[in-house]
């Protein structure tokens, strides 16, 4: 299930860095500061990047 604009703008940090999941490796980052990322999981030769 994608991630609504309205799930983004309420993550809240914690006390670690929390990953939210938009699907197909695309996946939000929210840092405890509070800073949001986006960032992509894909893997090439066979290893995770």
């Amino acid at each position: 299930m994608p991630l609504t604009d309205t799930a983004i703008r309420a993550a809240k940090p914690s006390e670690k860095a929390r990953k939210l999941f938009d699907g197909e490796g695309l996946y939000l980052e929210v840092a405890p500061s509070g800073g949001k990322w986006w960032r992509l999981k894909y893997r090439w030769a066979g290893r995770e990047n």
